[in-house]
């Protein structure tokens, strides 16, 4: 694996390099040599944040945790990479696709699915084109995290959320 590590308000030490590359490291058995790994470090006031992330063929990896302690967040982040790869392999990897990214090990290993991936309740509803301004009031009055919205601007479907520190963000598609 390749590393990209990266800090934010934060001086990369090589203790801490070398804390990333061998606890992260482990997941080497999952991915091919070449497979490029970007890691952000980041920290803000008390909060200790790791960002891992692992482009593959056709999906992305991701993960971030935070903790009082860089090195806690460094083990739980790989925990977490850990879990989502062999519970997610069968839909991370479909059969028909090729594997490029992923180890022949990791292909060849049957991980049991922990649990589906299970779709319990589907809403219909109106999509009216509206300003994303207007879309953010809109969530808010339904007490919603995201809303799905036709942008008056684009006539294109968009989504806004609430993020941390209550700002929104807004995802339009790329044409």
């Amino acid at each position: 694996m390749k590393f990209v590590i990266v800090g934010r308000n934060l001086d990369v030490t090589p203790a801490l390099k070398a804390a990333v590359e061998d606890k992260i490291g482990k997941l080497a058995k999952y991915f091919n040599p070449d497979t490029e790994v970007h890691v952000t470090l980041s920290v803000e006031k008390e909060r200790q944040k790791i960002e891992v992330t692992i482009p593959v063929k056709g999906n992305i990896i991701r993960s971030e945790q935070v903790s009082n302690d860089m090195y806690v967040s460094i083990d739980l982040v790989e925990e977490i990479i850990e879990r989502q790869l062999k519970k997610y392999k069968t839909k991370i990897v479909d059969k028909h696709q090729e594997a490029g990214s992923f180890s022949k090990m990791y292909m060849d290993n049957d991980y049991m699915d922990e649990e589906e991936v299970k779709i319990v309740r589907t809403k219909k509803f109106d999509i009216k084109p509206m300003y994303p301004e207007d879309a953010c009031v809109q969530m808010e009055l339904l007490g919603h995290g995201f809303f799905v919205f036709i942008n008056a601007e684009t006539d294109q479907v968009n989504v806004v959320y609430r993020r941390k520190g209550d700002t929104y963000g807004l995802i339009e598609p790329e044409v």
